[in-house]
């Protein structure tokens, strides 16, 4: 069986059509009673669950961490810390040895954004766009190099990109040269 999504629909059209019981379907698919209760009761199967992670190990440097962010508001785009000069001084200057790349990058991550929101530097925004229908679309013309009968031939393709729908129309018109 390939995706959940699968699964589901594989025991939701057992239990219609042979109309088996729960502990029968659970059997045939090799899964849990609980996960054929949830593909009875809906067709999607939930979410999966993210796990909460936490780093105790950095946790004695995350006011260091935070503290070398905010003097990074100041200084220039090039002159700011990254997630590996942040472990190596914190390696050099604290003798955090424990610590992983990844733990001080993930949490360096997370906190840079929040740190930049709080300072007005970040602003989420969305603009919204809105086409009409004919309103908008987009052309694009070029060259394209096709087989055609073991012959390469050079051809020419228009692209139609229309914005509301998102479809695409393709013609391709031949040049007339061919290459051996």
């Amino acid at each position: 069986m390939g995706s959940r999504v699968e699964l589901f629909a594989a025991i939701r059209r057992d239990a219609r059509i042979e109309e088996v019981s729960i502990r029968e379907l659970a059997r045939r698919h090799g899964v849990h009673r609980r996960t054929v209760r949830q593909a009875l009761a809906a067709a999607e199967p939930p979410p999966r669950k993210k796990p909460t992670r936490s780093a105790p190990r950095l946790d004695p440097y995350k006011d260091l961490i935070d503290a070398m962010l905010r003097t990074d508001l100041d200084a220039p785009r090039k002159q700011r810390h990254t997630a590996t000069r942040i472990l190596a001084r914190l390696v050099e200057e604290h003798a955090a040895e424990d610590l992983s790349y990844s733990t001080v990058r993930d949490y360096v991550r997370v906190r840079r954004a929040q740190i930049d929101r709080e300072a007005g530097r970040r602003v989420e925004a969305f603009i919204a766009q809105r086409h009409g229908p004919g309103e908008e679309a987009e052309v694009d013309f070029g060259e394209v190099w096709v087989v055609i009968d073991g012959v390469r031939t050079k051809c020419h393709m228009f692209v139609l990109w229309l914005s509301r729908s998102g479809k695409a129309i393709h013609r391709v018109y031949p040049d007339g040269v061919v290459v051996a």
